[in-house]
């Protein structure tokens, strides 16, 4: 028997999150992509053998999709959004937890609100990511390399994704999280 429960974050409750972020952000400035890609690689191998509940686990993976994002070569994200992606990553890395993580049920609670935060910031360039590669997924057959005309096919599919990612971006007035 599971429990759900719900809870809305008013402006204040958002302003600090946002408050918590800048200061990662300012840490981030020290650190280079490379280090805080290797600290997200880190954290996510070392969370996947503790015990958490389902609704972190879910974020997690939404969390490895945004560093897959930022190091899959053929998707070859745009140098802004990848500073974007690296800079919501930090937070993850170099922030300090409000609850800490080993406190049992709500440990991994506020590292999931903030997931969620950047996961909703980061809409428009994780949508298009998961399309391509899912795209890739259909176009590869039995995990073979590419041929040139899939290879085509999937630059051409890239390139619709990443325009498609651009105006949703510049439509949806997402900017809450003031990422880079």
């Amino acid at each position: 028997m599971g429990l759900l429960i719900s809870f809305e974050l008013d402006s204040d409750d958002l302003e600090h999150l946002a408050l918590l972020m800048e200061q990662s952000l300012a840490k981030a400035d020290s650190a280079s992509p490379e280090a805080i890609l290797q600290g997200a690689h880190d954290m996510l191998t070392a969370s996947a053998s503790k015990r958490m509940p389902e609704f972190m686990r879910t974020r997690q993976q939404q969390l490895q999709s945004l560093v897959d994002m930022v190091e899959d070569e053929v998707w070859n994200l745009p140098h802004r959004s990848r500073l974007r992606v690296i800079s919501a990553l930090a937070y993850f890395v170099l922030a300090d937890d409000l609850i800490p993580d080993h406190i049992p049920g709500l440990g991994f609670l506020d590292d999931a609100i903030m997931i969620e935060l950047v996961v909703r910031e980061l809409k428009p360039e994780l949508e298009a990511y998961l399309d391509f590669c899912e795209f890739r997924r259909q176009k590869t057959k039995d995990g073979d390399e590419l041929d040139v005309s899939r290879a085509n096919w999937l630059d051409e599919k890239r390139k619709a994704l990443m325009g498609r990612m651009r105006r949703r971006r510049k439509a949806s007035g997402l900017g809450w999280l003031k990422l880079k």
